[in-house]
């Protein structure tokens, strides 16, 4: 029987109350289309623009993406709920026929329903203890905002759920909890 580190209890703890954002990260290593749900992006850099990721090694997705020169990430917002669960369930079809996905014309797949995505090249990577930490620069993408506020449509995972912000009525932005509703 392991014994408990307070240390990685804590670090579990904060983490667990620490909200982030969520993304997918799509590539082609040469061999099939691979995907994975996210919740570490972070951005480095705006010029040029640096982004970086963590992949856990015990993700069956991890190795092919970490093969691929290039990548799509897609800024999930919660109208793409079902994107975020579909590529964070283990053995899912991420690429059958009732998914809107299609290849760019350099060949990486992209979600076709996702607002914001980027075209990235992977500039390196640094293993760490059961992670791989990537970096990669934003070549080319787009961007459609919407005409709400962005609280409306963000969404958040925080405690091992998903969760979107609201406004309340005093401009405090709060999360709704989705997972009631999923």
């Amino acid at each position: 029987m392991s014994q408990s580190n307070p240390m990685t209890d804590a670090f579990r703890e904060a983490f667990r109350r620490h909200p982030a954002g969520v993304a997918v990260i799509t590539a082609d290593p040469g061999d099939r289309p691979v995907a994975m749900t996210v919740s570490s992006l972070i951005s480095v850099s705006a010029a040029p623009p640096i982004v970086a990721f963590s992949l856990s090694m015990k993700s069956g997705s991890s190795e092919p993406l970490l093969r691929a020169e290039t990548m799509v990430i897609h800024l999930l917002r919660f109208t793409d709920i079902d994107l975020a669960q579909l590529c964070a369930s283990s053995g899912a079809d991420r690429f059958g026929p009732d998914v809107a996905w299609e290849r760019l014309p350099t060949g990486e797949p992209r979600y076709t329903g996702v607002a914001t995505w980027f075209r990235a090249k992977k500039l390196g990577v640094l293993p760490i203890e059961g992670a791989t930490l990537v970096a990669a620069e934003l070549l080319d993408g787009e961007v459609r905002p919407g005409d709400d506020a962005p609280e409306t449509h963000s969404l958040v995972y925080l405690d091992r759920r998903w969760h979107r912000l609201h406004k309340e009525l005093e401009g405090v932005i709060s999360l709704f909890d989705s997972s009631h509703f999923v």
